[in-house]
C-alpha cells in the first residue's frame, strides 16, 4: 500500500495510508487531509487510488500544486514523488517495492480514444477486439469473459477496443479521459481528466467510479459506446 509523508520545512507531521479511493487535500476540515493554511485552497487537491497507482488532481487550487517542482493539473505518481503545496510537501512513497505507472505497464494512456479510433477504415483500431474462435473450436471452461467497448458514434461507429490489457484509458486528452480497469472480477471504470465526468447509463460517474455491467452504455467526449462481456 502506498503512503503520504507530509513535512514543512523538513519537519515531518504525519504519515497517511492510501488506504481509500480518493482521498483529498485542503484546508477545509472536511477534507481527508487537512492543512489549516492560508496558502492551501479549501478543496486544493485530490488522489484517486486504483490498484497500484495513484493519479494526483490539482482542484483549481489558488495556489497550484507541484509535482518536483512542476506545476501540474493531473499526473500519475511515482514512487518517491513529492508534492508542494504552498510551504507543505508530500511525499509519495510504495510500500513492499515499485509499483506500476498506467502509461508504461499498459499503453493505456498513450493510445487514447481519438488515437485509436480514428484509425484508417482500412487498419484496425488499436486494442481491437480479436477475432472470434472459428466454430467448433474448444474454448476454455475456466477463461473470464473479455470486456469490448463498441463505439455507437461518430464517423468510427462500429469499430471495438478490447479490453485486454490491466488498464485501458479512453477520450481525448485535455478535454475528458476515463479509465477501464481490468480486474478478477470483473471491470471498473473512473474518471481521470477533464471539468466533466463521463457517463453511464446516463448518470454521470461518481468520483470513486463504478463497475461496469453487460451492455451498459457509456459516454466520453461526446462519444457514446457500450460495454459489452463476451466468452
Amino acid at each position: 500500500m502506498a503512503k503520504l509523508v507530509l513535512s514543512m520545512d523538513g519537519l515531518v507531521l504525519k504519515e497517511i495510508s492510501l488506504d481509500k479511493p480518493r482521498i483529498t487535500i485542503g484546508r477545509k476540515a472536511n477534507n481527508d487531509i487537512q492543512i489549516d493554511n492560508l496558502a492551501i485552497s479549501g478543496q486544493h487537491a485530490a488522489i484517486a487510488v486504483i490498484l497500484d497507482d495513484a493519479f494526483l488532481e490539482d482542484l483549481n487550487s489558488t495556489n497550484g500544486t507541484y509535482v518536483n517542482g512542476q506545476s501540474v493539473k493531473k499526473r500519475v505518481l511515482q514512487d518517491n514523488d513529492v508534492v508542494e503545496m504552498g510551504k507543505y510537501r508530500l511525499k509519495y512513497m510504495l510500500e513492499g517495492g515499485e509499483g506500476g505507472s498506467v502509461t508504461g505497464a499498459t499503453g493505456g494512456l498513450g493510445a487514447p480514444l481519438d488515437t485509436a479510433l480514428d484509425a484508417p477504415a482500412d487498419q484496425p483500431a488499436a486494442g481491437a477486439a480479436a477475432k472470434p474462435a472459428a466454430a467448433g473450436e474448444a474454448v476454455p471452461a475456466s477463461a473470464p469473459r473479455l470486456g469490448v467497448v463498441r463505439v455507437l458514434s461518430g464517423p468510427n461507429a462500429g469499430r471495438e477496443v478490447s479490453l485486454d490489457k490491466p488498464r485501458t484509458s479512453l477520450g481525448k486528452p485535455g478535454h475528458q479521459v476515463a479509465v477501464i480497469v481490468r480486474k478478477p472480477d470483473g471491470y471498473l471504470i473512473t474518471h481521470i481528466e477533464g471539468a466533466v465526468y463521463p457517463k453511464v447509463n446516463g448518470i454521470e460517474l461518481a468520483a470513486e467510479g463504478r463497475r461496469l455491467g453487460d451492455h451498459d452504455s457509456i459516454e466520453i467526449a461526446g462519444v457514446k459506446m457500450e460495454f459489452l462481456l463476451r466468452s
